[in-house]
């Protein structure tokens, strides 16, 4: 199975995005935007009519109240939309709207979800992304009791892509490579770095150097 790192965007504004397309290394494929209403986190981030680089894929993390709002005006821009689950009153509704668009379909599950209470949708999803730490904030303290929720998930469903945000970097990347992520998102570690390419080089290596 495929191993990603994916640099995750927070942004103020289309300036403050702008300067981090420019740090992010040409080895990334996939970038994650972070899209936080201040409501269902208590931070801003991604809230205006922002522009994209063309050069990426991008998912988009809604950690907003309403996703479905977003999801119908900002939708088109991205390829893959993470709705958490905790902020959907009908998850079937969510994922077959993104799924109608033409867009990957995931969930998000804070800390305290279990996949018990996702079991229904999963064989609808693309992706699942498990929170690694309470979400809203870069630099938050990584919880690694949640690692037997990805053991759980990855014994599931073998073939699903399980994303892991939340801390992730050279001390906690190993943990939940093992636990059975395949997909790691890296916030701050990355993005703040003065040489983006040398700390995901290193990430890769951590993750494949068992394959």
């Amino acid at each position: 199975m495929r191993k990603i790192i994916v640099p995750a965007v927070i942004a103020k504004n289309q300036e403050e995005l702008d300067a981090i397309f420019q740090k992010i290394s040409d080895t990334v494929k996939l970038v994650q935007l972070d899209i936080m209403d201040g409501n269902f986190v208590p931070n801003h981030s991604m809230d205006f009519d922002f522009e994209l680089e063309g050069k990426y894929e991008y998912e988009a993390h809604l950690m907003v109240e309403d996703p479905d709002s977003w999801i119908e005006a900002h939708g088109k821009k991205v390829d893959a939309i993470i709705a958490h689950f905790e902020a959907i009153p009908a998850p079937e509704k969510t994922i077959g709207t993104v799924k109608r668009k033409g867009k990957k379909a995931a969930l998000a599950l804070n800390p305290g979800t279990e996949i018990e209470q996702v079991m229904d949708y999963l064989d609808d999803l693309d992706q699942i992304l498990i929170m690694t730490v309470h979400p809203g904030f870069y630099g938050s303290v990584f919880l690694p009791e949640v690692m037997g929720k990805i053991t759980k998930l990855r014994r599931l469903k073998p073939e699903m892509d399980i994303e892991v945000d939340g801390g992730i970097k050279p001390d906690t990347i190993e943990l939940v490579d093992e636990a059975g992520a395949n997909m790691f998102v890296s916030g701050s570690y990355l993005v703040k770095s003065d040489n983006m390419k040398e700390r995901i080089d290193l990430l890769y290596r951590m993750v494949t150097k068992a394959d």
